[in-house]
């Protein structure tokens, strides 16, 4: 289990932050979840984040000026989420934003950032009401929700599973998911053996579970985030049912597995960036190296996708040139080709903001994902 700093520390970790904003030059933005169901995995993604922003400020900022990012919480909340946004953008005049949290959360503020022409980098959610239409101030960095639920029934399918259930989170985030399981199940000539509809913070378990137990389903694709998981998941193994669980990179943090305890075993993520244990990838080699600088001994998914997006983010901030403005960063990302090391590239134009097609899967064994 990655070494991970205790809540109180983490939490004084980013107020510190925010008070770095007296000599900050180049204020960023973010609004995401620090108090609610998803706070585990948001605090893995903003150590990923500062691990990158620590050492580009180390090493005297971005054309000699220092990076300060301005986190606000909304608890998962869309309205808090759009009220946060509001602040950052019109009271704070942030550059940008970067790596907000949640489907209903980031469409939205799309009209804010239309409005104002910001640009937000990395959000951490794969919907694909981001990808199509082109949403044009923001820059997609991880793969689509629908890719990762596809690819989970394909992958559930071919080791000889024919009755799968899914539990889907009754949002936009849980409808966008679905409509790639759907094509999963279709290339496959299953139907699901239940669809069962969960709320987005207070899944009804005592509805859900015995649906799947009734269906006997041999394996269940989670469609949910953070504790709505794994209260499920451990309903579900109470009732007596061991299907087979796999839900989606949202859930791919070392938090996620401390919630689900016992029930964690055998349990498959998908992920959205290379394996954190592959030591010879150059991208999980430069993580790890700054990661061990500040005594944490291993990474997550969660922290990579933060330590990811915010290399996008600084690259473009680099290329943007000194001072830049909020036109200039948009038009800077808009002609980006960037390789962040091992043949992961990003590639943005005017046209096409999807970011990196990746999509693999772990397994949760011992405490840790494995592949």
């Amino acid at each position: 289990m990655m070494k991970m700093l205790s809540t109180s520390r983490a939490v004084a970790l980013l107020f510190a932050l925010s008070a770095l904003g007296a000599s900050a030059q180049i204020v960023i933005g973010q609004s995401a979840d620090l108090s609610g169901p998803v706070a585990a995995s948001v605090k893995e993604t903003i150590m990923g984040s500062q691990l990158v922003i620590d050492q580009v400020n180390a090493q005297g900022g971005i054309n000699g000026e220092q990076i300060e990012v301005i986190r606000l919480d909304d608890g998962l909340d869309a309205k808090r989420s759009l009220e946060n946004t509001r602040i950052l953008i019109e009271d704070k005049k942030v550059l940008a934003l970067l790596l907000n949290r949640g489907t209903p959360n980031t469409l939205a503020v799309i009209p804010l950032l239309d409005k104002h022409g910001v640009a937000l980098v990395g959000p951490s959610t794969g919907a694909m009401a981001l990808h199509k239409p082109l949403q044009k101030n923001i820059f997609n960095v991880r793969s689509t929700y629908q890719r990762e639920a596809e690819k989970a029934v394909q992958h559930l399918h071919t080791t000889g599973i024919q009755r799968i259930a899914v539990v889907q989170a009754d949002d936009s985030f849980g409808k966008d998911a679905m409509e790639g399981a759907s094509k999963g199940f279709e290339k496959a000539g299953l139907a699901p053996a239940v669809l069962a509809l969960a709320d987005r913070s207070k899944p009804d378990y005592s509805a859900i579970v015995p649906q799947l137990v009734k269906a006997n389903a041999q394996a269940v694709l989670w469609i949910g985030s953070g504790t709505a998981v794994t209260e499920g998941v451990k309903a579900l193994r109470a009732a007596g049912s061991a299907a087979q669980i796999i839900t989606l990179s949202n859930n791919a943090a070392s938090g996620f597995i401390k919630e689900l305890g016992s029930a964690s075993a055998g349990v498959i993520v998908t992920q959205v960036l290379p394996y954190e244990r592959s030591f010879g990838h150059p991208l999980i080699k430069e993580a790890m190296a700054l990661a061990k600088a500040k005594g944490q001994t291993e990474l997550s998914p969660a922290l990579l996708e933060g330590f990811v997006a915010t290399k996008v983010m600084v690259e473009a901030l680099r290329r943007a040139g000194p001072k830049p403005t909020r036109a200039r960063l948009i038009a800077t990302l808009n002609s980006l080709q960037y390789d962040l090391g091992g043949n992961i590239d990003v590639s943005y134009s005017p046209t096409d903001h999807t970011g990196i097609d990746y999509v693999d899967l772990s397994i949760v064994s011992e405490g840790r994902f494995k592949r």
